[in-house]
């Protein structure tokens, strides 16, 4: 089994496994709640980074639409449901959840093998040039085709 630093996508799931470590708790042993942001921060950047390396053209078409774009997230809902203590291998799976014309909208869980820890939707806004703009139409479709994956 190939295992990939950025993760995977398969079946429309971005699937990225991180370790706790000792930095990542608190005094009591358990994950603090502001590192599963973190966490989730990765997954989305790897989910992107992974969708891109599969579509180098549909980033460089993305890229002449509108230079120098990026993603900045817009608003999150998360529930805390169980702890993750040092030394556990978690899996951050991101979904493509909703996509619109300037934003997309991702569920997100943290999970301990079948125990999900963590849940989140988090909107996250297409922005070029310090403004929100429409995502460009091929990296839509393939946001697309991953959501219809699911």
């Amino acid at each position: 089994m190939t295992i990939h630093l950025d993760g995977s996508i398969r079946d429309g799931k971005h699937v990225m496994q991180v370790r706790v470590y000792y930095e990542d708790t608190d005094f009591t042993g358990i994950v603090y709640h502001a590192n599963y942001l973190r966490f989730m921060e990765r997954g989305r950047t790897n989910y992107l980074r992974l969708l891109g390396a599969d579509q180098h053209a549909l980033f460089a078409e993305a890229q002449n639409e509108a230079p120098g774009f990026a993603f900045v997230v817009r608003s999150m809902q998360i529930e805390y449901l169980k702890p993750a203590r040092m030394d556990d291998v978690l899996d951050v799976v991101t979904v493509p959840a909703d996509i619109r014309g300037a934003s997309i909208t991702l569920a997100q869980e943290v999970r301990r093998g079948d125990e999900v820890l963590v849940e989140a939707r988090v909107k996250v806004a297409f922005v070029s040039g310090g403004r929100a703009r429409p995502i460009p139409k091929a990296l839509r479709i393939a946001m697309k085709a991953d959501q219809d994956a699911a």
